[in-house]
């Protein structure tokens, strides 16, 4: 049997890979996962071929004797909260995420709101490379499409009521957010405002071909945003990717921060609000920095593979206050058990008013590292040979061996694993010293090479 899904969804690129050819078999499958007269929540972002793949899924689904309610297009998390709340069987979002612009995809959920399991998508994906179809008799096929209305506002109101609005509004401050002419255009202005802040925005018109930047937030991809802040006096800066998922905050300076440096603070924030256990889950990829700062203060840090479905089911089953990874992707579990970018924005306003302090003050607590990020083109056989490599030659040091390797040193962590969506082999470091950083990454990159047998 073929693999259909990858670590967050089924994706590629729009018209030659991801056709409606294979929307509607993927629709069929997905179809007879959930059983006929199941009611299915479909919504949809920006991007181009959108409404071409959301009416095949949506045919798939109907031929399966499926009941389907449609929303247009919606923050991945507003549509997660709509299904959880129900009356829903599952829910499917048409999306890439942070893919470029040509890309687009398929998320599945679960009634929790939670993306499938890896069994479940097992499942589907079974039915998928059948050829699966049902032949429904024809008083079956009775159902038409109900189009939901007002799903984005509650799910902004459900934010609101999760933080201390009149303290928020007091800073009487101003955010710059740039939604990357998708999705988050629709909710998290309104959001901010609701809080009681003022809002400059870019990239906040919503444009098929993200013309503003990638939709994928980084430290290169907000420089706009980051020099606006820095301009224009701001007290925060956010960036969100293509279905709003993720946050990536610039603080007062203007300095772009990684998401599990906010997610830190944030973790322990939130520890001290909600009746929940000490405990966070995050991604081997993130920084040794929040163990540093996080078990001093009685919070118990639990490594995981990589990837938010596995965050959020382990999260989910095992109990804890968040779970979370570097790209900017935070689950708050008293909110709900995926990933949320406007809730992330709100609560770290909440907690920049309950200490009332600027954003720089609050990151400078955290330990510094200088970083580093890279990969290397490999087959799967080479960038497994340059794990066991790595293993070899830092067998001395602390390892964390579930997805890749990830060594801590006194003065260094490095992380070095496959990829889950692309044949490379992925190397991430952090030190206290650009010597030090080096001296690392290139020990790496020499076993990656003569993993390779000297090929680049």
């Amino acid at each position: 049997m073929g693999k259909l899904f990858g670590t967050d969804g089924v994706r590629g690129i729009s018209g030659t890979e991801f056709t409606p050819e294979m929307a509607l078999r993927l629709g069929r499958a997905i179809g007879a996962f959930y059983g006929p007269g199941s009611r299915v929540l479909v919504g949809r972002d920006v991007r181009a071929g959108g409404d071409m793949i959301a009416n095949a899924v949506i045919s798939g689904l109907l031929s399966e004797g499926v009941k389907v309610y449609y929303v247009g297009m919606i923050p991945t998390p507003a549509l997660q909260l709509a299904v959880k709340r129900g009356p829903y069987e599952g829910g499917v979002m048409v999306t890439a995420s942070h893919n470029p612009p040509e890309y687009n995809g398929i998320k599945v959920m679960g009634p929790e709101g939670v993306e499938l399991s890896r069994e479940e998508e097992r499942v589907v994906e079974e039915y998928y490379f059948s050829n699966h179809a049902s032949k429904l008799e024809w008083r079956s096929l009775t159902y038409s499409v109900e189009v939901r209305h007002g799903i984005i506002e509650e799910y902004v109101d459900t934010i609101v009521g999760h933080v201390d609005r009149d303290s928020i509004a007091k800073l009487g401050a101003r955010v710059v957010v740039d939604c990357a002419n998708s999705v988050s255009s629709l909710s998290t202005p309104t959001l901010l405002r609701k809080l009681g802040v003022k809002t400059l925005s870019i990239n906040c018109h919503l444009d098929p071909e993200f013309p503003g930047r990638e939709p994928e937030p980084t430290p290169d991809t907000l420089k706009e945003a980051a020099a606006l802040v820095a301009s224009a006096g701001a007290l925060l800066g956010v960036g969100h990717d293509g279905d709003a998922d993720r946050a990536i905050f610039v603080d007062d300076r203007g300095v772009v921060h990684w998401g599990d440096r906010s997610a830190a603070l944030l973790s322990y924030h939130a520890s001290q609000r909600w009746d929940a256990p000490k405990r966070v889950f995050t991604g081997v990829s993130s920084s040794t920095l929040v163990e540093e700062y996080l078990r001093p203060k009685g919070i118990e840090v639990v490594w995981t593979a990589v990837g938010s479905v596995l965050l959020a089911r382990t999260l989910w089953k095992e109990g804890g206050i968040a779970a979370f990874e570097e790209n900017g992707g935070f689950i708050l579990s008293p909110h709900q058990h995926v990933r949320d970018g406007a809730m992330k924005l709100a609560l770290m306003l909440d907690l920049i008013a309950a200490e009332g302090v600027k954003p720089s003050e609050l990151f400078s607590r955290l330990p510094r590292y200088i970083s580093k990020k890279t990969k290397v083109k490999a087959t799967r056989e080479e960038a497994a040979c340059a794990v066991e490599g790595v293993k070899e030659l830092f067998a001395g040091y602390r390892q964390i061996t579930i997805d890749g390797v990830k060594v801590f040193g006194e003065d260094f962590w490095m992380l070095v694993r496959p990829s889950g969506t692309e044949p490379v082999v992925r190397i991430m470091a952090e030190a206290l010293s650009e010597e030090r950083l080096n001296e690392v990454v290139n020990k790496a990159m020499e076993i990656v090479q003569r993993c390779k047998g000297g090929r680049q």
